[in-house]
């Protein structure tokens, strides 16, 4: 069987970048790799495997002869080019927005629904990041005692804006350390030492932002069951990389934090941080620049005397398992 042909769309972006890496890192079996960005970066190369690749402008024939095509250059990019890579013959991994909500599109989380995968059509949906982050720790408990309920409270990093808004934190903070006026361009609002509510869209009907909504909806379609009640608060953090979400979860049978950790130890994509004496938990500043999902503060919710609900925190790297290595490993399973 031929390796695949393999495209990044968007490479030179925040996420791009890491799908790059992703790829070179897990040796991912490939034939050609194709680097496809906006005009203005056409001609500019970048390193894969100790070889210069040139970056080519995005354009309607850029798809012929690709297998797979990892797009990461926002919704309206997949929108129009989506398609037209399908119809080249690639098949698409989107990571954006625009057709995970798609019921002829799978919305795959690979430790999750590996299997949805095989329902494909062309396109295949990579998931928000703070709904992968949390799906991953919450499907093994999901899996052995059905959540009825859970309640999360995000605390998502500049990264998950893209590189623009990194660098906007960057020299936001420079600015105020230094006394400096500064005026933020990408964000709404001041980044250094401040936090704000997720800068998506408010829908006026119910106060929850697009954000918020994206895990609801992202959750229900993921774990195939539309009766769990979800509720999120997502809240933007002066933080470069790896989002952060304090969770309590509600489930159809009591449960005990010692179950919980002994189903989590041997998940898939997990790692658990939890010293209690040390007071340490999961943080950004560790789950940054690796692939699991770390997972602490493993405890009874007290405020549910009948032992149905449990609180955690947990931390991933946004732009790997929130977004290129959960894109990569769907590739895998191609």
């Amino acid at each position: 069987m031929a390796l695949p042909v393999v495209a990044i769309v968007g490479a030179t972006g925040a996420v791009g970048v890491e799908l790059l890496e992703c790829l070179e890192q897990r040796d991912f079996p490939l034939s050609e790799l194709r680097l496809l960005a906006s005009p203005r970066s056409a001609g500019k190369t970048m390193t894969f495997k100790g070889k210069e690749i040139t970056i080519q402008a995005l354009d309607e024939n850029s798809f012929n002869g690709v297998d797979i095509a990892l797009f990461s250059a926002g919704g309206s990019i997949s929108k129009v080019y989506g398609p037209i890579a399908v119809k080249a013959g690639a098949v698409v991994v989107d990571n954006s927005s625009a057709f995970r909500q798609d019921p002829d599109v799978p919305l795959v989380v690979p430790e999750v629904n590996p299997e949805a995968v095989k329902q494909h059509k062309g396109i295949i949906a990579n998931p928000n990041c703070s709904t992968i982050i949390a799906l991953v720790p919450l499907w093994p408990l999901h899996a052995k005692n059905r959540i009825t309920r859970f309640i999360a409270a995000t605390y998502q990093a500049a990264s998950g804006a893209g590189a623009a808004a990194m660098e906007e934190l960057r020299e936001g903070t420079r600015a105020y350390l230094e006394d400096r006026p500064f005026t933020p361009t990408v964000l709404p609002h001041p980044y250094a030492f401040n936090l704000f509510s997720h800068n998506a869209k408010v829908d006026p009907a119910n106060g929850y932002n697009e954000e918020e909504m994206k895990m609801v909806k992202e959750t229900w379609k993921i774990f195939g069951d539309a009766d769990i009640r979800i509720s999120a608060t997502c809240v933007r953090v002066p933080v470069l990389r790896a989002h952060s979400e304090a969770l309590t979860v509600e489930f159809e049978r009591p449960i005990t934090p010692a179950e919980v950790k002994d189903i989590l130890a041997t998940a898939p994509g997990v790692r658990i941080v939890d010293d209690w004496e040390k007071n340490y938990f999961p943080m950004p500043v560790d789950a940054s620049g690796q692939g699991d999902i770390l997972v602490g503060r493993i405890r009874q919710d007290i405020s549910d005397p009948s032992g149905h609900s449990i609180q955690l925190f947990v931390a991933g790297d946004q732009l790997l398992k929130g977004a290129a290595l959960n894109a990569v490993q769907i590739a895998e399973l191609l």
